[in-house]
């Protein structure tokens, strides 16, 4: 490129940026509020003293932010393609995502020291850890977003990130499993068409695993090394999740093991409930050679609601991401083709669990992306009678 032209690019970005600005900048601060809610629902017992205090984080999760979501609208605004780059070097973003981990691990040792010390019932307990685990949940989101940039930095806080659930794995799976083989058959996180969250669950979580450990089997055997090494990145991640649940066990007893593990499997599954509703019955196409088409915009299920987009660090902006995995949450960007919930990921959660609801809302919508040609859609073998039955044509 010739001087002249540089600078004509650079006066480009220059009049972008004058014309152009972030209307959620200051908004993405408030996913530093996510990891604050077990203190939320400590704060609202001591003003209450009611029990259902401490259930305080599913009741804003599922119940508050849908409606709050529905008032807030849609945002598909996207910024100019000129600033992409300019956007995602601004270090204050990804700062916002390294705040998270603090808190998050704050809240943690405080709802332990509740456990092992309060003088609370046994089902307030029980209530305080699935709060933690919309906080342990929300983080695998974060760790998403980090675990997909190169710097190593982010790789590692990933990790420290997956370590309150226990799913290290997901580090490896997600990124060089799931991107590979997303909205096909052969992806445990790809959810297909007549299989509800319930059958979903064990096959993506047991799948999953497999896969990640095979993953890291391969890279090994490549390098002609053992796989049992300190290196293998499966094995870090455990390794912190261990250190972890011992230490905090060895500091408060034994007694919180069980609250610990409570929010672990509510925190994983939360992830996993978003994976069914991302990709359910999206399917990438053969090509004449047997492989797989790449992955389109069209593989992926969005969605606009910002009010959720901005605590998920635009986590809905799904068929973007894998389009450019590595791209900062704060440049993905809307794609017309893609196509679209009818809600954003708290409402969308809470259909999956009840699959006639979900059937009844999603099905018809996936049938018209298809224009009618189911065949077109990722079905679950067992289901595909009664689909067909369903939707004939």
């Amino acid at each position: 490129m010739s001087v002249n032209a540089q600078q004509f690019s650079a006066d480009a970005v220059a009049d972008d940026e004058l014309a152009w600005h972030d209307r959620k900048r200051y908004a993405w601060m408030l996913g530093l509020l996510v990891p604050t809610i077990p203190f939320g629902a400590g704060l609202l017992y001591e003003l209450t003293g009611w029990g259902i205090s401490w259930w305080y984080g599913p009741i804003l999760v599922f119940l508050i932010f849908p409606f709050v979501d529905t008032i807030a609208g849609l945002d598909g605004s996207n910024p100019p393609e000129s600033l992409i780059e300019w956007l995602e070097n601004d270090k204050y973003y990804r700062h916002i995502t390294y705040a998270f981990l603090p808190i998050q691990y704050a809240a943690l040792v405080w709802a332990c020291w509740i456990w092992a010390y309060a003088d609370i019932t046994t089902l307030d307990k029980i209530g305080l850890a699935t709060t933690v685990a919309m906080t342990s949940g929300i983080a695998i989101a974060v760790a998403h977003e980090l675990g997909h940039k190169k710097p190593k930095l982010e790789r590692w806080l990933a990790k420290i990130a997956l370590a309150e659930t226990f799913y290290g794995h997901f580090f490896i799976e997600h990124n060089r499993g799931h991107h590979v083989r997303v909205s096909t058959p052969e992806d445990p996180a790809s959810s297909r068409m007549g299989e509800n969250f319930f059958v979903f669950l064990p096959r993506t979580v047991i799948g999953s695993l497999r896969s990640a450990w095979r993953l890291e089997s391969e890279r090994f055997a490549r390098l002609g090394k053992s796989r049992w090494t300190l290196k293998n990145d499966i094995l870090n991640a455990w390794l912190m999740s261990v250190v972890l649940f011992v230490g905090l066990t060895a500091v408060f007893g034994i007694e919180i093991l069980p609250y610990l593990l409570i929010q672990a499997v509510l925190g994983f599954t939360l992830l996993e409930v978003v994976n069914y509703v991302e990709h359910y019955g999206l399917l990438r196409q053969k090509k004449e050679d047997g492989r797989y088409e790449r992955c389109l915009p069209v593989h992926s299920w969005n969605s606009n609601n910002q009010w959720s987009n901005v605590f998920l660090y635009h986590l809905q902006r799904h068929s973007d991401h894998h389009a450019n995995p590595t791209r900062r949450y704060q440049a993905l960007m809307h794609v017309d083709e893609a196509p679209q919930l009818p809600s954003g990921y708290a409402t969308m959660i809470l259909i999956a669990v009840f699959p006639p609801i979900w059937n009844a809302v999603m099905d018809k919508r996936l049938v018209a992306h298809y224009g009618g040609d189911i065949d077109r859609a990722n079905i679950q073998p067992r289901a595909r009678p009664r689909i067909e039955r369903r939707w004939p044509g």
